[in-house]
């Protein structure tokens, strides 16, 4: 069961990569000392019994760790068993309203990272109202939780608006309750925050301490703008070498949009496709399942997701269950590794700034601007649906842009 469990929490928890094995530890020490069969759900008093003697030997941080592992397994254990969880339902039928959430989710077709995210507040929110019956729920209790959320736990404002935006989702399309009038009172106004932006010679410093794959996408993003998610989305079929243009599928808002692509990247692109190609043979060969294909593109060309222009550009070397069908299939590289080779970059190359691999994006959009570019081509670029988005890159931008002059300078 816990091999199982590890797959739940890579696939449909945000619990971080390098967190993962200790969470798994956690669950197999908590049954060993109990001395029963990880198929049995625990109650409340066997949790905290085994909590208290961990924390004789252990510190708080982890003690409070394996809380939280045990109570994902529970609610793992509970759903795969299909019994009700007595740590995670209380009185209420908080598993069927959970479904019901994802159900609805998946309806209207939101990104699956939006949909982890959404039931994590789903359970934290849960947790907060203890035995509350979710058809007692009313707007009062969407306000303490925020409320809790800002003064005990001190969040951002953007961390509050999500939560918010989870759990209106929740009132409107799973318990169809109105609490129009309550989300004035409790939306957090969130302060407009400058991007970080690299110069050119920052990023050819963090470049250098870049190889193989991670080095290609990195170049990518920053050369063609694009967001982290829709580099490791692209397909073989996406990258056109003869017009020098990438095709984005499905960007953020489910939009398509089309960007450049940098000539200096061509020989790279080739080499690297030519690796994959042998990758997608061996596969082809093994009998290995299809590629994930959006919507209903696999009930509509079964062979599709076998043919090599739907091939992702940037595979990942093992494979592993899709959180949607339960089949082994070949997925795109985890966003994880290009984010941790970045950071290891960036401390090796001495750039102090608190820059990450969106900064890429940032930077791409603020030297167009200061090349003398105009907003409206960095606005199609970017896939910004709104120009004041992209305007924000003025007030980065390290050449006047605008064309004042100080009155100093007279």
């Amino acid at each position: 069961m816990l091999n199982y469990f590890r797959q739940y929490l890579l696939s449909e928890t945000t619990v971080k990569t390098n967190y993962v094995p200790y969470y798994v530890k956690w669950v197999g020490d908590c049954y060993s000392f109990l001395d029963i069969a990880d198929t049995t759900p625990l109650s409340a008093e066997q949790k905290n019994h085994f909590l208290s003697h961990m924390a004789k030997s252990y510190e708080d941080w982890q003690v409070k760790q394996a809380d939280a592992a045990l109570r994902l397994f529970i609610f793992f254990l509970c759903r795969r068993l299909k019994k009700p969880s007595t740590e995670y339902a209380g009185d209420g039928d908080w598993l069927s309203v959970e479904e019901k959430m994802r159900t609805a989710m998946r309806l209207r077709h939101l990104a699956y990272s939006t949909e982890k995210t959404y039931l994590l507040w789903l359970r934290s929110f849960c947790a907060f109202i203890k035995e509350k019956n979710p058809a007692q729920l009313v707007g009062k209790d969407l306000q303490d939780f925020l409320s809790h959320l800002a003064v005990e736990k001190n969040v951002s404002a953007s961390t509050q608006n999500q939560a918010l935006n989870a759990l209106v989702f929740l009132y409107r399309n799973v318990l169809d309750k109105k609490i129009d009038n309550e989300l004035n009172a409790v939306r957090a106004s969130s302060r407009r925050r400058l991007p970080v932006v690299l110069t050119t010679g920052e990023i050819g410093r963090i470049f250098e301490y870049l190889d193989g794959v991670p080095h290609l996408m990195a170049m990518l993003i920053y050369g063609c703008g694009l967001r982290l998610q829709e580099c490791l989305r692209l397909r073989i079929k996406d990258i056109d070498l003869e017009q020098n243009i990438v095709i984005v599928r499905s960007g953020k808002g489910d939009k398509d949009r089309r960007t450049v692509l940098p000539e200096s990247l061509k020989d790279d692109l080739i080499l690297h496709i030519s690796e994959v190609k042998a990758l997608h043979d061996k596969d082809r060969r093994e009998n290995v399942s299809s590629v994930w294909l959006p919507d209903a593109l696999e009930r509509k060309y079964p062979d599709a997701g076998k043919e090599w222009a739907w091939f992702w550009l940037f595979p990942s070397k093992a494979l592993s269950v899709d959180p949607y069908t339960s089949r082994m299939r070949r997925h795109h590289v985890h966003p994880a590794s290009l984010q941790k080779a970045f950071h290891d970059a960036l401390g090796k190359s001495g750039v102090a700034k608190q820059a990450s691999v969106h900064t890429l994006r940032h930077s791409f959009a603020t030297h167009l601007l200061e090349n003398g570019y105009d907003i409206r081509t960095i606005q199609e670029l970017l896939g910004h649906a709104n120009l004041q988005t992209t305007m924000i890159y003025t007030h980065v931008a390290s050449k006047n842009v605008l064309g004042v002059r100080s009155p100093l300078d007279k």
